[in-house]
């Protein structure tokens, strides 16, 4: 309520705001950048970096806003294709942590025959996912992937933008590989050598994660040490967006396919 009470004033301040032509609002904006920039350098491009952060704040809900309450990198970036692409037709898949299903949805419109689970433990996100219009081989559960019951064989799990913000993340996959027997898992994460801001960002001594609730952005390295100490060999890695994907299986028990 408070969040839609702010915006609302946003809005209306707005108008006013753009009454002054476009090119002093930007002359404003850069001035105040240089002055709050000014005096120790590495104090200054801290300010800045916590003003940009809030500058992808805005630009986010903008942009979910424009895509009609999807945000339009689903589109823009295309990942869920690596999915689909990596999934067997008739195969059963188990999305762990959903959100509001987006690949989820994608994958049981595009890979045929195919049965997909999303799991979700946020109630309102898993509420959002189960009031869209999803086809007949997509449901979704409530529930925490590590503690629930999902009856059956699962011969994939998927993983998007969900291990980072996981603390013990080798008991997880652990725990995943032993209660599903799954032939594959594939995992979609933010990946720490992005961009030349993010070390920047770390010697600065300010947050460099993409978002608070991360516990880690895996460097190659890193990503490549934690699936071997969580039994799992990767088949498949490379870059994208700014991201790892990764094709990940089961060392023991591994199957063909």
């Amino acid at each position: 309520m408070i969040r839609r009470i702010l915006l609302g004033v946003a809005g209306a301040l707005s108008v006013l705001w753009r009454l002054l032509p476009e090119g002093v609002r930007r002359m404003l904006f850069t001035s105040l950048f240089v002055v709050e920039s000014r005096g120790d350098a590495g104090s200054g491009m801290s300010r800045l970096f916590i003003i940009r952060d809030k500058l992808d704040w805005v630009i986010n809900e903008r942009a979910i806003t424009y895509g009609r309450g999807e945000h339009p990198k689903h589109r823009l970036t295309n990942y869920h294709q690596f999915f689909v692409d990596h999934i067997e037709p008739g195969s059963r898949v188990l999305d762990v942590g959903c959100g509001y299903g987006a690949v989820a949805r994608t994958i049981a419109r595009q890979v045929p025959d195919s049965i997909v689970l999303g799991v979700e433990l946020d109630n309102t996100r898993y509420l959002q996912a189960v009031a869209t219009d999803n086809p007949a081989n997509l449901s979704f559960a409530n529930a925490d992937a590590r503690n629930g019951i999902f009856p059956g064989k699962w011969d994939v799990v998927v993983m998007s933008n969900v291990l980072e913000h996981i603390e013990d993340r080798t008991g997880l996959l652990r725990d995943l590989v032993a209660n599903l027997s799954p032939a594959k898992i594939l995992i979609r994460v933010p990946l720490f050598e992005r961009d030349w801001m993010i070390p920047m960002r770390q010697e600065l001594g300010i947050p460099y994660f993409s978002d608070a609730t991360h516990f880690v952005e895996h460097r190659l390295s890193d990503f490549t040490n934690e699936m071997n100490e969580s039994g799992l060999r990767i088949r498949e890695i490379f870059t994208c967006w700014g991201e790892i994907w990764a094709d990940c299986r089961p060392v023991t028990g591994e199957r063909n396919g």
